[in-house]
């Protein structure tokens, strides 16, 4: 890997803002409709950051298991939680999903849960 998983979240923050800049009508519209997706429902925020980490490990979207990764630990998800999380994508993903819980995934608790 490249970019350390704090250096990918900023790099996706970086990006996202310019992309704001040309795309300003557009972008907050996703931003609202993310931020109303993770409010408190029928499901908590811990499960809906578990979902979104088996979701981008599935996706092979590193930037996006570095940032629900953070957002996973901020929302009190443990160490073991994350992991599941990562399985539960490869039961549909197989080996792929495999390569980027074992890598990716670990990789971002490593350096995030400190």
């Amino acid at each position: 890997m490249s970019e350390s998983p704090k250096q990918m979240i900023e790099h996706l923050q970086k990006g996202a803002g310019k992309l704001a800049s040309s795309s300003p009508q557009e972008m907050k519209a996703l931003t609202d409709f993310v931020q109303s997706v993770f409010k408190e429902g029928a499901l908590d925020l811990k499960t809906k950051e578990a979902i979104a980490i088996a979701i981008s490990v599935y996706s092979r979207c590193p930037y996006c298991i570095s940032a629900h990764v953070k957002n996973a630990l901020a929302a009190g998800l443990t160490r073991e939680q994350i992991i599941e999380a990562g399985t539960v994508a490869m039961a549909f993903g197989g080996g792929p999903a495999m390569a980027y819980s074992s890598t990716v995934l670990i990789d971002a608790l490593n350096e995030l849960e400190k």
